[in-house]
């Protein structure tokens, strides 16, 4: 939502696209005048949607979503910025998952993963990646050689109003 609030103060329109299904713990994004469409996995009607919608920038919400939809989005809108919100790196966290379950300090964890690939090639066919910690930067600048100019730093967004709390 911190996102979505950033592209509303710059006036962008949005169009939240989703296969999940909405649900009562869903946002009502249509008050925020967001339009919202349901899309596929693994169909070719995502190609008509993204084609006819024209967007500038697409944001993907991990790296998973970047596999699914990425190429199609590359190939129907070449010219359109592609972000990667990795929220957090996946990979890392699943490594410290494994290395705390095997009894093993977290920074001796397996990073070199089928996840690490995965997720380091969907940043790899990004234009930009956003990054919440300056650890994960670090790593993925130090020890992936991530070029710099592809990674952005955007810390956790804290409402002034609950600051102090």
């Amino acid at each position: 939502m911190q996102l979505i609030n950033l592209f509303i103060e710059e006036d962008y329109q949005i169009t939240f696209a989703s296969t999940a299904n909405s649900s009562e713990r869903s946002e009502d994004l249509s008050k925020l005048g967001i339009s919202t469409e349901n899309i596929e996995l693994n169909s070719s009607s995502f190609d008509v949607f993204i084609s006819k919608l024209k967007p500038a920038v697409v944001v993907f919400d991990r790296y998973i979503t970047e596999e699914q939809f990425g190429w199609r989005v590359s190939e129907q809108c070449p010219e359109a910025l592609r972000v990667l919100d990795t929220e957090d790196l996946h990979f890392l966290r699943k490594a410290r998952e494994e290395a705390v379950k095997e009894n093993i300090p977290v920074t001796k964890a397996n990073l070199f993963t089928e996840t690490a690939k995965r997720e380091l090639a969907s940043i790899l066919r990004s234009d930009i990646s956003l990054i919440i910690s300056e650890h994960e930067l670090k790593l993925l600048q130090e020890t992936f050689r991530i070029p710099s100019e592809t990674l952005y730093y955007l810390p956790f967004l804290v409402n002034k109003s609950s600051k102090g709390l």
